[in-house]
C-alpha cells in the first residue's frame, strides 16, 4: 500500500503513463466529460475542491503549460488567482469556454471534482522531468 502522495490508484497509474506534452484536465462537477476519460473523485457538491486536487496533483506532476477558459477572468477571479499562485512561473493560455470543452478531447484523462464554482477547470500540459 502506498504511504504518501496520491493514493487514488486510477490517478496514480494515469500519471505514471504520461509523456512529455500530454494533456490532462481537472474539472468542476459540471464539466462535460467523456466517460472513457473520466476519473470521478467527486464526493458531494463542493468536495473535493478543485484547488485542493490541483495542488495535490502538482506535488507529483511536472507542468509546463496550462489552459483556462477566458470567462474565469470575470466569473471566478478568486479561483484564477489561486491557480496562478500554484503555477507562478507559467503563463496561462486562455480560450473561450466552448473552445476549452473542445480541447478536452485531446486530454488523456480528466479528473472530475465536486467543485461548484464557475469555470473551475484547467487543462495541464505535461512537462519533462529532465
Amino acid at each position: 500500500m502506498k504511504k504518501n502522495g496520491i493514493l487514488n490508484s486510477e490517478i496514480s497509474k494515469a500519471l505514471s503513463d504520461l509523456g512529455h506534452t500530454d494533456l490532462i484536465a481537472i474539472g468542476d462537477c459540471g464539466l462535460p466529460i467523456e466517460s472513457d476519460k473520466k476519473i470521478d473523485i467527486s464526493l458531494k457538491l463542493g468536495e473535493p475542491k478543485f484547488i485542493d486536487v490541483l495542488e495535490t496533483l502538482l506535488n507529483e506532476y511536472i507542468c509546463q503549460g496550462y489552459i483556462l477558459a477566458s470567462e474565469i477572468k470575470e466569473k471566478n477571479k478568486k479561483q484564477e488567482a489561486a491557480i496562478k499562485k500554484l503555477l507562478p512561473n507559467i503563463k496561462p493560455s486562455y480560450v473561450s469556454h466552448e473552445d476549452f470543452k473542445r480541447k478536452l478531447s485531446a486530454c488523456k484523462f480528466i479528473i472530475r471534482t465536486g467543485e461548484t464554482t464557475p469555470y473551475s477547470n484547467i487543462i495541464l500540459e505535461s512537462g519533462n522531468i529532465f
